[in-house]
């Protein structure tokens, strides 16, 4: 989240999507933080299923997001 506010504050388009594609990429991250969670078996199945496609959903709007501001240019 705070990768888009930062480039909310951008003056162009180009840069608001490169501080996007950050938040895209931190949401990844998340997912492969979760894999060592439940490796450690600090979180159960279900959970890390939510979470996960939490973050792909994020991914996916994100993703939108970035597609349409290039369209805008």
């Amino acid at each position: 989240m705070a990768n888009i506010a930062e480039g909310f504050d951008s003056q162009s388009d180009p840069e608001f999507i490169k501080f996007l594609s950050y938040a895209r990429r931190s949401a990844t991250e998340i997912q492969s933080h979760l894999y060592v969670v439940i490796d450690l078996n600090c979180m159960g199945r279900e959970q890390f299923e939510q979470l996960y496609n939490k973050a792909n959903e994020v991914k996916s709007l994100i993703g939108g997001f970035i597609r349409y501001l290039r369209k805008e240019e």
